[in-house]
This record gives structure tokens, sequence and C-alpha cells, in this order.
């Protein structure tokens, strides 16, 4: 049997085809998985809560099943030890949603998601961190503290599947669940060079949310390569009737999809790519993120794609993308503004009254500007297989800093001002991927966003398969945390 360093070092899918094989078990996983919490916990702080017991006996009972047919099913994980974002509940484990009022919240029930993944073999092993109900692009909370990023220490992870994401990258878990709704499993990937998917709306059960009905907030998988979300991605997807926007999985399995294409190789590139490095101008973008992600753009010319600057009118999304989520966050926060507010952080404040200021002529705009930009992506994607564009306006900042404050001299008003490049893509309601594509001169981890027609998680993942395959960023995963200065940028 590997050793337990060598148990970690393994990809999702190289762990999973053990698991098949009867040479590793799902204890000896969790045990190598405990072993790498230990030892890098004090220095990142991305899995505050263990549910080791609560794991050990999943554990027990899949190696007891011992079904011959699982192996080979689709999404199956096998005994796959995984961490659930702290803002979906897990039955008996303590759930915070990092916020002080749930402090001691355990739930009696899991979420529909964590219900569907346990029935595919995943074995939930820890909760990870998360800003104050998922609020903002730097996670922290009262309860939990400061997550730190494992390439330096002194930087934020991003938010809000931060810790989602600093646990993939030093080897603490194998797949990580999150959600986005403004880049949330994208932006933490990219700081942290590691991969996030933000699928279409309804691919993955949202289950239990108050907005059912509203298409912005996903939920999604994080892990070290593109296979591997691939796999996580089959694992979570499907039908279900608590999700009313819920869609059933596509004939072939979007792991068959990722194979299929690096198998292909040139043959499965895309054949037209489209390249913008800010939107077509919606936002402001830091010159050394542009040159980086231009230069891994143009490596899809290497695989016969044809490489063209080119970026759908995006229109004022980024006004109407505030309205709407400080509508949602009326729905969703209006309640606890009246029971407790003193236990509110001050962007969720603020967010909630601007939903309560709103006018119904300024909701109306945003909808019929959102909807106007989907016909344009539509449109667009007639003519281009994926758009790419960076995934974060600039890298990583200090981790004491609650956001962004301006970016290559550009102040950003506010504490998602900095997030069109991302949130502006959300409100398209295209599935959209983060793969690492380099450092900057400090050593901060760049995220490349892959981007596709609406419901073609299949065209996005192929086409980050074959660029990560030429990048090699994965095969540095995972890394020991590492102590730094912050930049002075």
């Amino acid at each position: 049997m590997p050793s337990g360093d060598e148990l970690i070092r393994l990809t999702a899918r190289e762990a999973v085809t053990l698991l098949a094989k009867g040479e590793v078990t799902p204890l000896e996983l969790i045990d190598a998985a405990l072993a790498r919490i230990e030892a890098v916990e004090p220095a990142v702080n991305a899995l505050p809560t263990l549910c080791v017991e609560r794991a050990r006996d999943h554990a027990k009972r899949l190696m007891a099943r011992r079904d011959p047919l699982a192996g080979g099913a689709r999404g199956w994980l096998g005994g796959l030890p995984v961490a659930i974002k702290d803002l979906t509940d897990v039955a008996g484990v303590r759930t915070t949603y990092g916020s002080p009022i749930y402090a001691d919240h355990v739930p009696e029930t899991s979420h529909p998601l964590v219900e569907g993944l346990e029935r595919n073999g995943g074995v939930v092993l820890a909760k990870s961190n998360t800003p104050e109900f998922g609020a903002g692009g730097s996670t922290f909370n009262e309860v939990f503290g400061r997550t730190r990023n494992p390439w330096n220490t002194s930087l934020t992870c991003g938010g809000s599947s931060g810790g989602a994401a600093v646990a993939l990258a030093t080897g603490e878990i194998w797949l990580a669940h999150g959600s986005d709704h403004g880049g949330s499993l994208r932006g933490p990937a990219s700081f942290c060079s590691v991969v996030g998917l933000r699928p279409s709306p309804g691919r993955v059960t949202r289950g239990t949310v108050n907005n059912l009905f509203s298409a912005s907030s996903v939920q999604g998988p994080m892990a070290r390569n593109v296979p591997d979300i691939a796999l996580f991605l089959d694992a979570l997807c499907g039908r279900d009737r608590a999700d009313p926007l819920s869609i059933a999985p596509p004939a072939t399995s979007f792991l068959d999809e990722v194979l299929d294409a690096l198998k292909k190789g040139k043959d499965g590139a895309p054949k037209r790519v489209a390249w913008t490095p800010d939107l077509g101008g919606a936002v402001p973008v830091a010159r050394e993120t542009q040159a980086i992600c231009a230069a891994a753009a143009r490596r899809f010319e290497d695989l016969g794609s044809v490489v063209e600057e080119a970026s759908p009118d995006m229109g004022r999304i980024g006004e109407a993308f505030q309205i709407i989520r400080a509508m949602i966050f009326l729905v969703d926060r209006g309640p606890l503004m009246e029971t407790h507010r003193d236990q509110l952080k001050p962007d969720i404040i603020w967010n909630t009254e601007k939903g309560m200021a709103l006018k119904p002529t300024e909701i109306a705009w945003a909808e019929r500007e959102r909807a106007a930009l989907y016909r344009r992506m539509v449109t667009f994607f007639k003519t281009y297989d994926v758009l790419v564009c960076p995934t974060s306006v600039a890298p990583a900042f200090d981790v004491n800093l609650r956001h962004r404050t301006a970016i290559d001299g550009v102040k950003l008003e506010n504490y998602i001002a900095g997030s069109v490049i991302t949130s502006g893509i959300s409100m398209t309601a295209c599935p959209a991927i983060s793969v690492p594509c380099g450092f900057d001169g400090f050593g901060r981890p760049v995220g490349l966003q892959i981007i596709g027609a609406p419901q073609d998680e299949a065209g996005v993942l192929r086409s980050a398969a074959l660029y990560e395959r030429l990048a090699g960023f994965d095969r540095q995963l995972p890394i020991d945390p590492r102590e730094g200065t912050v930049p002075d940028d």
C-alpha cells in the first residue's frame, strides 16, 4: 500500500481507481488526510470542522457493501474523502455558515447535494471555511478566523470557497465542494492555483435555498486538475425535485468527455477561441495579469485553435449584477436584519439595505439587461467555441484586508466592485472554469477563465483539460504552506 504522503499526492481519479481495485481502503485515505490536515492546518486554517467518526462510519458501510457494479458507475467515488463548504448542511455536523449567529448550529438533515454525493460514494470528512454567509472575496469570519493562501500565508486565498481551494492546494483533501454567486468557485481557484468550475444553473442542485427561482448562485466542484473536477461534477449533478431549475445529466459523462478530448488531442480542441483581457473594457485588470493570461490564451494555437481577440458586449452588467445581488440579499438576509442585525458584518448589512432601497423599476431594468446579455452570449457562441479571459482582476492581496481597494491605481467603490470579470459571467448563466495559467513576479498564482455556451460544460471541460496538459501547472500540487511578505502593489 502507498504511504500516507504518497496517498495525499494522488489525484482523485488515481485514488478512486485504487479504491475500486481494493488496493487502498476509505479508512486508509481518511487517516492519510487527517495526518496531512494536522500538519498544515495551523498555517492555513482551511478545514476548521472535522467529522471523523461520521466519516469512518460511512467508510465502513461502504466497505461492507462491496458492490461490484458501483466501481464502474458514473460519478462513483468509492469512499473518497471530500470537503463540504460550511454554507451547506451536513447532518449531525456543526455548520455555522461563517456566522456567530449559527456558531453552535448542528443540522439534523443534510442538504440534497450532500445526500446525493454520499450515495455516490463520497465520504464527508470536513467542512471548509467561508466568509460570513459566503459574502466576500476573502475568507474570514468571527467564528473560525482567517484562511491563508498556501503559496504565501500573508495573502488571502480569496472567497467565498477559500477553505476549499486551500485544502486542495495543500493536499488535505482530494475533492472539495463550493458555491458561486459572483465568482466564489473561480476566484479562490485562481488565487490558489487549483481548478474551480461554475456549472450552469440547475446542473447541481441548490436544494434548500430561498432563491430557488434565481439562476444567480450555483453549487459546484473544485479539484487539483480538470479530469478530477469532471469526475466530481458527475458525482454532484442530476435532477432533484427540491430544485425547480435542476436538469438531468447529459448522455455522456463529463469525465468521458474529458478523456475523449485528451485522447484526440488537437482533433478534440476548440476550433475558434475568443480572448479578451477585460471583457471588452468592462472591468479594469492589472497589466501583469493581462499579459500572463494573454500568453496562456495563445497556447490554444499550439492545439490548432484559431485565437482572436473578441468579447461580447457586456453592456452595463456590473450595475445590473449589483441590483440583482442586492435583491437576493434581501430575500436571504432580510429576516436576520430584523432579529440579529448586531451580529451581521457591515458588508452584509450594506448589501441587504441596498436591496431594501431598490425601486421596482431598477429591478425591472436589471432583469432586462441580464436577458439582453444572455441573448448576446448565445449569438457570440455561434462564432466561437469558448471565450477566455483572466479569472481575477489581480492576484491575491493582503490577508488582513477585507477586500481589494484598487487595481493599478483605479479605486474600487465597494467589496464586490472588483468581481465583474467573474460576476458578469455569472449573469450570463454560462458555465465557466478557472485553471492555473502562471505566476506573477511576486510568485502569486494567476488563473485563466474559460467560458462556454449555456449548458456546455462538456466543451468547457474539454478545452480546459487540453490547455492544462499543455501548461502543466497541476503537476506542482500539493504544496506545503509558505511564508512570505505582502507585495507593495
